[in-house]
């Protein structure tokens, strides 16, 4: 499974964006897929995540601004942003779970100014 990420960029504190990740390769029985974040200074953590059956896990820090998606055919995963702020700043990975293997895409860079 190979993993696309983009929709990275600069966005101003309050702002918004809307990261895709597309899967492609053996993209048949996925599983979780979701969104990591690498922040300056810290280990990555877990942002979004969205199971198969649709039951969806946030970081309390993004919670009410942050809204994890997938699609249909459920080989992309959508992360929209709404009330950035500075600390959101980071790189974003998408990841996608299957066959009890964890797939990572490359990153994309979101940073906020304040």
């Amino acid at each position: 499974v190979q993993l696309q990420a983009s929709g990275g960029g600069l966005a101003q504190s309050g702002g918004r964006l809307r990261l895709s990740c597309v899967a492609s390769g053996m993209t048949s029985g996925m599983q979780d897929m979701g969104w990591y974040r690498q922040t300056p200074g810290k280990s990555r953590e877990m942002v979004a995540r969205m199971t198969f059956s649709g039951w969806k896990e946030y970081a309390d820090s993004v919670k009410g601004r942050f809204t994890i998606s997938r699609d249909s055919t459920d080989t992309k995963v959508f992360l929209e942003m709404l009330r950035l702020k500075p600390e959101d700043t980071g790189v974003y990975y998408c990841y996608a779970e299957r066959a009890m293997h964890d797939f990572w895409g490359q990153g994309t860079l979101v940073t906020v100014s304040s």
